[in-house]
């Protein structure tokens, strides 16, 4: 045995490896209901953010305002919706890289630590992040693979930025474990913030969440 895997596991894994969409399986887990929807007009090309009843919105009617919503499609061909906060009523883009924190949790940490560990920003975010899909799939994984889509644990060293991690030590989709390796790799790390009790969805629920988030932002920061 190899790290745990039977000889038929490793024929199996190097035989017929797992596609980015299995890794990514592995990972699904239920979200929780939605509280927004993007609404089209009539003309087809407009859309706008609509808030259900369950929503938890903080801020003005005139704050929604300046979120604009959009669809686009990727290279291969997939729609998919975006939302872009304008920071005054005439900006549109153009904002600075060290004025930009890069926000990923679960799976989205994967485009997260890509983008960071490839451009300059102010910070970045992991929340409930995972070291491989491999790693998640195959826990006794020691390596990374040519295959594995999702490599965090090799690319979070190459972030330049402040890196502020954030992990349930209860998770139940990806252990506690993995956001415990990618802080140690990081270059510049802060105070991470280890939720005790807290699973893969609930992390946002519990106060010193958004408490943490606070003192990072507004304190630690230098503009």
């Amino acid at each position: 045995r190899m790290n745990h895997l039977s000889l038929s596991e490793l024929c199996c894994l190097f035989c017929c490896p797992p596609c980015p969409s299995k890794i990514a399986s592995k990972l699904a887990f239920l979200p929780p209901e939605p509280t927004y929807s993007l609404m089209c007009d009539d003309s087809g090309s407009r859309w706008t953010l609509h808030l259900s009843e369950r929503a938890d919105w903080q801020y003005s009617s005139r704050e929604k305002e300046a979120i604009e919503c959009f669809m686009t499609r990727t290279s291969r061909g997939n729609r998919i919706a975006c939302m872009f906060v304008r920071c005054s009523p005439t900006a549109r883009y153009g904002i600075r890289p060290e004025n930009v924190i890069v926000y990923g949790q679960s799976i989205g940490t994967v485009p997260s630590v890509d983008l960071a560990s490839r451009y300059e920003s102010a910070a970045v975010i992991l929340h409930s992040p995972l070291t491989s899909g491999m790693r998640v799939a195959f826990p006794d994984t020691k390596k990374t693979y040519c295959f594995d889509a999702f490599p965090n644990i090799d690319k979070i060293s190459k972030v330049t930025s402040p890196v502020l991690v954030i992990h349930g030590t209860e998770d139940e989709v990806i252990d506690f474990s993995h956001g415990l390796a990618l802080y140690e790799r990081c270059q510049r790390p802060v105070e991470p913030l280890w939720v005790e009790g807290a699973g893969h969805n609930d992390v946002e629920l519990y106060g010193q969440y958004l408490e943490r988030l606070k003192q990072f932002v507004a304190h630690e920061l230098v503009n």
